[in-house]
């Protein structure tokens, strides 16, 4: 796909860090009576990273082929730096889009697959040949411009797949889930490579992605897709610490999730009655509901304690719970307690293990306390 434009410079993109780059303006995409995007809006900075995080058939797919120009929605608008999109077929965008399979030439070596874009625009053979030499340095794939893809590894087929997408330099690069072929440790560490790349050409990136901890790792903004919609977009820490509904707390992460009723809420936070617990959640966090309506708390199982005692002495107080460890698993850097607590719901809670060769605290089957600080609960309304 071509992307004759040349990319700015990062001294360019750092001057307005702010400025809507992508602008996606009330888009929708149907297919028949399927509506697979839906009145989707959303601006996307200057040398960014933006990682469309959803589930297969949320829409984050068809959202990116339409930026690519391979799909044409059915209403709404794109703008690829202030220019409409609407009618520039693919091969006119200033965009170049890595596939999730790589698509590599494979009776071509890696220096050809890598020029092949730049021949096709007629770029002398000088001028491809130290351009494909420059990418393939950044790739750190110097070296192998004489093989072939089944030469490679598919870490290796993957940086020259990224190399042929940047040499023309766009301005956008759209990745349909990039790393999904790398096992998890090459991944992991594919996904900084990837980082230190970007960072170097300054070109905006649009990665979709279905792996969570991926879109974590590379987004400076994520947005979370669902039945065609995004549901929420912010910072990686946004997304965690502050979901937006109950969908997001569950999609992101590992929840706790307790259903109950607002007792009272006040200067310090809200009180909710929850069954579920036997008791009361008080949650630093005030939220906007009348007293007496239907909420979810939700707690990530990293802020929860877990004690053979009581915290506090006497009757049980807010924000804590008794149960039963039902289960163990050990993951090395942390270890999974599945807790059933006396309304008979699992709690999962994580502890680090911090200490080397060191017994466990706690066994399978005995009774523990879980508790948790005010600022750990969030309170959802939806």
């Amino acid at each position: 796909m071509s992307a004759g434009a040349q990319v700015n410079s990062p001294q360019m993109a750092a001057t307005d860090p702010d400025q809507a780059y992508v602008r996606i303006a009330g888009v929708t995409k149907k297919f028949g009576d399927f509506v697979a995007v839906d009145n989707v809006s959303l601006d996307i900075r200057r040398g960014e990273i933006f990682c469309l995080l959803g589930g297969s058939g949320s829409g984050k797919t068809t959202l990116l082929r339409m930026l690519a120009g391979f799909e044409t929605p059915t209403a709404g608008t794109i703008l690829i730096d202030g220019a409409d999109m609407s009618t520039t077929p693919p091969y006119e965008r200033p965009v170049n889009m890595m596939f999730q399979s790589y698509a590599l030439f494979p009776h071509m070596t890696v220096e050809k697959n890598v020029a092949f874009g730049l021949e096709q625009e007629g770029v002398s053979s000088a001028d491809a040949k130290r351009q494909v030499a420059e990418i393939l340095d950044i790739v750190k794939m110097t070296g192998f411009g004489a093989r072939k893809p089944h030469q490679l590894s598919g870490g290796q087929r993957q940086r020259v797949a990224l190399a042929r997408a940047l040499v023309k330099r766009p301005k956008l690069l759209l990745l349909d889930e990039p790393l999904a072929a790398l096992d998890k440790k090459l991944r992991e560490h594919t996904q900084f490579e990837l980082l230190s790349i970007q960072q170097r050409l300054g070109v905006t990136f649009i990665v979709v992605t279905h792996d969570q901890e991926e879109a974590m790792t590379l987004g400076t903004r994520l947005g979370v897709m669902n039945q065609g919609r995004i549901v929420q977009v912010g910072s990686p820490s946004d997304i965690y610490e502050s979901p937006a509904n109950r969908f997001v707390a569950d999609f992101i992460g590992s929840v706790n999730m307790f259903e109950g009723q607002v007792h009272r809420g006040g200067s310090d936070g809200v009180r909710i009655d929850c069954a579920e617990l036997r008791g009361t959640v008080h949650a630093d966090r005030t939220v906007a509901c009348a007293e007496g309506a239907t909420v979810w708390t939700a707690i990530r199982p990293e802020k929860i304690t877990i004690s053979r005692h009581s915290p506090v002495a006497g009757a049980p107080a807010e924000n804590m719970v008794r149960g039963t460890v039902r289960e163990i698993a050990y993951m090395g850097d942390m270890s999974i307690y599945l807790v059933q607590i006396e309304s008979g719901k699992m709690v999962r809670v994580t502890l680090p293990n911090i200490m080397r060769g060191g017994e466990r605290p706690i066994a399978r089957e005995e009774g523990v306390w879980l508790s948790w600080h005010g600022s750990s609960p969030v309170v959802l309304t939806e």
